[in-house]
């Protein structure tokens, strides 16, 4: 066991949204693989899944990525 946890590294007033809790943190909170971030505002975080999903929808459309154009 270690001495000594060792925090996130982050700035107040950055704002994540943690992908283990589903909510929103100022901090950051918890570990990186765990959250998205950061974002401006405690609206942005709130929104990370909805904007996740659309810009995963605008990746799996981008002709650029894919491979069964001629």
């Amino acid at each position: 066991m270690a001495l000594f946890k060792r925090r996130p590294v982050g700035k107040p007033g950055e704002w994540y949204y943690c992908l283990r809790h589903q909510k929103v943190e100022e901090g950051p909170e918890c570990r990186a693989a765990d959250r998205f971030g950061p974002y401006g505002t405690r609206e942005e975080a709130a929104h990370a899944m909805e904007t996740a999903r659309e810009r995963n929808v605008e990746w799996e459309t981008d002709q650029r990525w894919r491979d069964d154009r001629t």
